[in-house]
């Protein structure tokens, strides 16, 4: 028989990050130069363990057919003075450390290091800024990849769902 798992003590840490915690689910807008702006649907997973970090889950859809898009799998890791650190790995052959703030429910992040496999597309710079307002998640990304400066590439709307 299994024993019985009882929700850990959110870890002390993790208080400033805390308003991410449950599912979010919404839907967003993707752009760039070198591609078709396109409509999607987005589900982010935030959890803890009782641990200083937070997991996080995310997957996107076409909003057109339902046919998979992206998703990200990664660490929130929260610092001293309003710091946040992430940690990503995306299946398209990149990971991605980015370093920011956390001020009151917005967080904004710069890409510190971006990896990439040899069949992984050009990126060389990522920013995402989210901001809460109580039930809604609103995001953004830019990217500068294959040659282009650093553009909007994302923007979405997210309710929180648990």
């Amino acid at each position: 028989m299994s024993p019985v798992q009882t929700e850990p003590a959110l870890h002390p840490d993790l208080t400033p990050l805390a308003f991410l915690l449950g599912i979010w689910v919404g839907e967003g807008q993707g752009m760039y130069p070198t591609i078709d702006t396109f409509d999607y649907g987005e589900e982010i997973r935030f959890w803890h363990v009782g641990k200083p970090w937070l997991g996080y889950a995310q997957r996107t859809w076409a909003l057109d057919d339902g046919r998979s898009l992206h998703s990200e799998l990664g660490y929130w890791r929260p610092q001293k003075g309003g710091r946040v650190e992430l940690v990503l790995a995306h299946p398209t052959g990149l990971t991605e450390v980015d370093e920011g703030t956390v001020a009151g429910t917005t967080l904004e992040l710069t890409s510190t290091s971006i990896e990439r496999t040899s069949t992984a597309k050009d990126v060389t710079a990522l920013t995402r800024r989210y901001e809460a307002h109580g039930h809604l998640l609103i995001y953004s990304v830019a990217m500068a990849a294959v040659g282009q400066p650093l553009l909007p590439h994302l923007r979405a709307e997210l309710e929180h769902s648990s």
